[in-house]
């Protein structure tokens, strides 16, 4: 930076026109789905970690009412008004907000994608992990641990989602190789704990011989656990996201494993490469995380407060 900049930033500053901590000055806008999933806490602590270290800002827009299309719509108007530099984006609907993604692209905000892909938008990359990998891995470990035989009952997430559908496509997948393993019922619970409870408490008076269950995130896994600790029943659960809570519980024995979709990483990643575009840097058009299944025999590696977390280098995000 020469002395001119210096002393514009400087200028700047002292009159509270910008924070002198940023001094490269840009503005992302990270948009996630809701306030009630802590996967997307982890997304956002990950956002602001990657701006810190780049000297960025990041700048969050939640929905108040989870996973609403119109208000993430409404937000999207409200970025476009205030032009951040850039846009990290989860959509809310991977396909509703394709009018939305075409407002800041026809506004020339460059957005980048993360996590669930949308259906449909110019973006400058899409981060994410393979849902169908993670749900197939996921499920496979559950089966071996039963010996490939048994009972099962599934927690799917929300229908007609592609985060949802790519997780029971690996589900499914994994079923086709285990012929022992007979599917009770496979109901939505929606992502949620509360609904996951509910739904189990329903299927566990009408199932008593239940082995495990395969919940697509570990916010069901873990509402699930809370049902079987109601009906005095014990199975095998697992879930997807590696969430600090559910590295907890599998450290304690309580849940049998989680699929890592590191939220964290995706929110360090996604605000990387929409900074990484805005300063000339070269950025893939699409970056796969690593597929990992957390254990008892690997937790330790996982088993950080999301607050404690650092975001990886570029480079070791970004290896195939």
């Amino acid at each position: 930076m020469n002395k001119l900049a210096i002393r514009t930033v400087l200028f700047a500053a002292l009159c509270g026109l910008a924070p002198l901590a940023h001094a490269d000055g840009e503005n992302i806008a990270v948009f996630t789905k809701n306030l009630t999933n802590p996967y997307f806490q982890s997304v956002r602590l990950g956002a602001q970690d990657a701006a810190k270290q780049m000297h960025a800002n990041a700048i969050n827009y939640v929905p108040t009412k989870a996973d609403s299309i119109p208000e993430q719509m409404s937000q999207i108007d409200d970025v476009i008004v205030k032009r951040p530099s850039a846009v990290v984006f989860i959509p809310v609907d991977f396909k509703a907000m394709g009018p939305g993604i075409a407002k800041l692209n026809a506004a020339k905000i460059p957005t980048v994608n993360i996590v669930d892909k949308a259906q449909s938008g110019d973006f400058v990359s899409f981060v994410g992990a393979s849902d169908y990998q993670i749900g197939l891995q996921t499920a496979r470990y559950l089966f071996k641990a039963m010996n490939g035989k048994g009972n099962i009952i599934i927690l799917e997430g929300v229908r007609g989602t592609s985060t949802s559908d790519e997780r029971m496509r690996g589900f499914h997948d994994a079923l086709k190789e285990a012929p022992g393993i007979k599917v009770l019922s496979s109901q939505p619970a929606n992502y949620q704990r509360l609904q996951a409870l509910q739904v189990m408490e329903n299927l566990l008076q009408t199932y008593t011989n239940v082995d495990g269950i395969l919940a697509a995130n570990d916010a069901m896994a873990i509402g699930a656990l809370d049902a079987l600790d109601g009906a005095n029943q014990h199975a095998k659960v697992v879930g997807i996201n590696a969430s600090k809570e559910a590295v907890d519980l599998i450290k304690q024995g309580k849940l049998l494993a989680s699929g890592d979709y590191s939220g964290f990483k995706q929110g360090c990643i996604g605000v990387m490469a929409a900074l990484r575009a805005l300063r000339g840097q070269p950025v893939p058009k699409s970056i796969a995380l690593k597929t990992e299944v957390v254990t008892a025999a690997n937790y330790q590696q996982f088993d950080i407060a999301p607050d404690k977390l650092t975001c990886p280098a570029w480079a070791d995000a970004t290896a195939q």
